[in-house]
């Protein structure tokens, strides 16, 4: 019990951002840690992860997931080591997958924590692409948007956790051709030549409708939607008769502070028998152990390129936190936490 310590650093969120989020929304806070309740562990958390879904648990609206409280420690994503146990199957020294991120120390329900093996992949790849955000794209690639070999595919966001792995899941599989956007001359490089997509463009260089079709001269069969606005609007386009597209994440609009308005075309959408489906990860938990064979496979054989950006010691998460808005992350962003 002599690796409990008596307190523990934690983020709260003390106002509803207005717009984009800044410093003064958020506190770092000390809270006491104490042993771990029958049923409950204690974990020292090594890595966290920030990702776009916090930013709308920060506005007090009604969505799948519920709004941060103010006050209280903002959660999220977390893997760590287990240093005191009360829970059967769970011993100190274990690592584990959990949702109480945002902290140093987390008291967790044993229930809601997985082990994972740091044998088998780092640590933080099970918040990235072995985790949520890697579920995310292989769901929402395979099942919702129903690929198939010989579909060519546009990412947008497609240098971020999500959209990088959309990218090369559809490359392994057999795409005709895969279009990725981002928002620098530098990712659009790594797009093409890092993960192997065949073409990119950086949409700030132009309107994304003339970039995509230019990129894309026969169409596309598949959009894979990580910002919504002006890329929705250019994939229905874009899209060809009986194209689907996966709305994961409409990065573009969560710091708006008066509604989006819908793309303009979306009448297009009934002459192209166009599927528009929403993906939330939580739908596809029994992909589970297929997903991780395949993309573990993947990894294995050096097919799949999986990129981190890490941001060192738990009091510079909410900066982390707002880079990866702004889109200064290549892969999954990850907040290391030093002890």
């Amino acid at each position: 019990m002599s690796q409990i310590p008596a307190a523990s650093r934690e983020w709260h969120l003390i106002r509803r951002p207005q717009g984009w989020p800044v410093a003064e929304d958020f506190a770092l806070r000390e809270a006491p840690v104490a042993a771990p309740a029958p049923g409950r562990i204690l974990v020292r958390n090594l890595h966290m992860s920030v990702d776009p879904y916090m930013r709308g648990r920060m506005n007090d609206v009604k969505s799948y997931v519920p709004p941060f409280r103010l006050d209280h420690p903002m959660d999220g994503g977390a893997v760590g080591e287990v240093v005191a146990s009360a829970a059967e199957g769970f011993e100190a020294g274990d690592h584990v997958l959990h949702g109480l991120g945002w902290r140093e120390y987390a008291d967790v329900d044993a229930a809601h924590a997985t082990k994972v093996d740091a044998s088998l992949a780092p640590l933080s790849s099970y918040l990235g692409v072995l985790g949520m955000p890697g579920l995310t794209a292989y769901a929402g690639l395979f099942e919702v948007a129903s690929f198939k070999e010989g579909d060519s595919v546009f990412v947008s966001g497609a240098a971020g956790a999500v959209g990088s792995l959309v990218g090369q899941f559809a490359r392994i599989k057999g795409a005709a051709r895969v279009i990725g956007s981002a928002g620098s001359d530098s990712k659009v490089g790594m797009l093409k030549d890092k993960y192997g997509f065949d073409a990119a463009f950086n949409y700030k260089n132009g309107p994304v409708a003339k970039q995509l079709k230019e990129a894309a001269p026969d169409g596309i069969d598949v959009y894979f939607d990580n910002v919504g606005g002006d890329h929705l609007e250019a994939a229905i386009s874009s899209l060809n008769v009986h194209g689907r597209a996966t709305l994961c994440g409409a990065i573009a609009q969560y710091n708006d502070t008066e509604p989006a308005p819908g793309p303009r075309n979306l009448a297009l959408a009934i002459g192209k028998r166009l599927r528009l489906q929403g993906v939330l990860v939580g739908d596809h938990a029994g992909l589970q152990p297929r997903f991780v064979e395949d993309v573990a496979g993947w990894l294995r054989s050096g097919q799949l390129v999986a990129d981190e950006t890490v941001v060192e010691g738990i009091e510079n998460a909410t900066e982390a936190f707002l880079g990866m808005l702004r889109g200064e992350n290549t892969g999954k962003m990850i907040v290391s936490i030093t002890g």
